[in-house]
């Protein structure tokens, strides 16, 4: 199953394997095992440090005739120092050099926020302080300059599509005042905790396709020692979720996954155990009633556990 982007027309899978925090020693054969078990979107970023594993991970499955790069949907990153525009192309080839690959698929802002630039050469991935310690220092850069040249990518065949991560719905309305190719992915931190259901209205009104990830809420926090997510209770043992899946007979991760994406929501989970990995791709069978859906929603507590000021960086972009 799939979304149709606009305005490209383009498929992208409702299901994909995500690389955030996959280790380099491993990724190379996660990524392998994951196209292997039948995954085709890939969701990747500068900032995740792993890109050239990724890449040997892909061509790998390309040379074993798994897939072809044009089974693959491919998505990475701009990340917050490059914002500039006389950069973005050379990042996006520096980017596309590591995996190998001659175009993305989907190429997203990271953030909306502009950074000082910090040379590849001297740091790279380059986080988010200026000094690679405790210093943050923004640039003056407007997204409407970064956002021209996200669409001279795809102008030259970098990227088939761009899009936005982290936007809410007031930058999303300002840049679509100005846009020559409008965004076709808002990719965002999704979950029965954290709903958003404003958002998702604005950008099913304006034909913009949504990528959940941390679609099982505070699980993918507990291993940074993060208070938040060791308040609540998990999903993966809520009362809601395990009642609808036992009627179900189907795990908590894949109601939770389902719940997303019979709503058109793409969801980027990852794992490292076959089983696991077949069980998230299977969630597209799951057929869930209109009261259960309704039921796992209300769960919603507008709990928000990506954001810089959760990791004790001082950046402000969801307030």
């Amino acid at each position: 199953m799939s979304v149709t982007l606009a305005p490209s027309g383009q498929k992208m899978p409702l299901v994909g394997f995500g690389l955030w925090k996959i280790d380099t020693r491993s990724c190379a054969d996660q990524v392998y095992a994951a196209l292997k078990t039948g995954y085709r979107l890939l969701d990747g970023a500068c900032d995740y440090g792993n890109e050239k594993e990724a890449g040997i991970g892909i061509r790998r499955a390309i040379d074993h005739r798994i897939v072809a790069r044009a089974d693959i949907f491919l998505t990475s990153k701009l990340w917050n120092t490059f914002h500039n525009p006389n950069v973005v192309k050379t990042i996006a080839k520096r980017q596309l050099a590591d995996y190998g690959l001659e175009y993305f698929d989907l190429f997203l802002i990271h953030f909306p926020i502009a950074l000082k630039y910090v040379d590849p050469q001297d740091r790279y991935p380059p986080g988010f302080y200026a000094d690679g310690k405790s210093t943050i220092e923004y640039e003056n850069i407007p997204i409407q300059d970064t956002w021209k040249a996200m669409e001279d990518l795809v102008d030259c065949g970098i990227a088939r599509n761009i899009g936005i991560s982290n936007f809410q719905s007031s930058l999303i309305l300002d840049l679509l005042r100005y846009a020559r190719i409008r965004p076709a992915v808002l990719q965002i931190e999704h979950h029965p905790y954290l709903v958003q259901q404003p958002l998702l209205d604005l950008c099913a009104q304006e034909n913009i396709a949504v990528t959940a990830y941390s679609s099982f809420g505070p699980q993918s926090f507990l291993e940074l020692k993060m208070n938040k997510a060791e308040q609540v209770v998990s999903l993966l043992q809520h009362d809601t979720i395990s009642s609808i899946a036992r009627k179900l007979n189907k795990t908590n991760a894949q109601v939770l996954l389902a719940w997303s994406t019979l709503r058109h929501i793409a969801v980027i989970p990852k794992s490292n155990k076959q089983a696991r990995l077949e069980e998230n791709l299977n969630c597209l069978d799951l057929h869930i009633d209109s009261e259960d859906m309704k039921a796992i929603t209300a769960l919603d507590k507008g709990l928000r556990f990506n954001d810089p000021h959760n990791y004790g960086i001082p950046i402000t972009i969801f307030a």
